[in-house]
């Protein structure tokens, strides 16, 4: 019987000692996590993913790492008795694979004290709203309801709050007048799949810089 080959095998040994360590944590589909595997396949990628973490058993992410050949994990928040405790566990993980930076792609928990020490300006994070507007859960609802014309999406440094971290890059969408949450979160979508890898890779390029709360791109 054949022995099956992993998409991340197919990297070269000098990649692997080169190329940045990413991993993700994650609570749902994966859609972004997705994207963020599959641009990290492309030749001129500066990354790579080497782990995916899970707060739930039965996420479909899940299920796309086993079938991407990556290495995953379940952390079960119920299983420890404090977020510390938890927290330390999926730090462990991390350590293991020597993670430069942690992706949140859909994690639906805040991420504690553990975590943001361990991986200080290290964890983004993806959020379907033009921040600091419509933070929190159903941001797509929020602007449909508001009525406002334009949203999108952010990318940014995960802090102690919710939402709340240093801007990393966005982008607009504009909002019709027909939009449902559901029409709106998926034209989002799209462009969250392309910003979000472009923050990881300008992470690794060493192009951002925070300065009193503002991540600035270096050119």
């Amino acid at each position: 019987m054949g022995v099956r080959i992993p998409p991340s095998a197919n990297h070269s040994v000098t990649d692997m000692k080169t190329k940045g360590r990413v991993a993700v944590l994650l609570s749902g589909r994966g859609s972004n996590f997705e994207a963020i595997y599959k641009n990290s396949l492309k030749r001129d990628a500066n990354y790579r993913v080497v782990v995916v973490v899970s707060n739930k058993k039965d996420a479909p992410g899940l299920q796309k790492a086993s079938e991407f050949g990556l290495d995953f994990f379940h952390v079960a928040p119920k299983s420890y008795k404090t977020k510390t405790a938890y927290e330390r566990a999926i730090i462990a993980i991390l350590e293991e694979y020597s993670v430069d930076l942690l992706c949140l792609a859909g994690y639906m928990k805040i991420v504690g004290e553990e975590l943001l020490q361990a991986y200080e300006n290290r964890i983004m994070n993806i959020h379907p709203a033009l921040l600091p507007s419509f933070p929190g859960l159903h941001a797509q609802k929020q602007a449909v309801d508001h009525g406002v014309k334009i949203s999108g999406c952010t990318v940014h440094f995960v802090d102690a709050g919710v939402d709340t971290g240093p801007i990393i890059l966005q982008r607009p969408v504009e909002v019709r007048d027909d939009d449902s949450e559901d029409t709106l979160g998926q034209r989002i979508l799209k462009e969250e799949h392309e910003i979000f890898s472009e923050a990881v890779r300008l992470f690794f390029k060493k192009k951002l810089k925070i300065k009193n709360r503002k991540v600035i791109i270096i050119e």
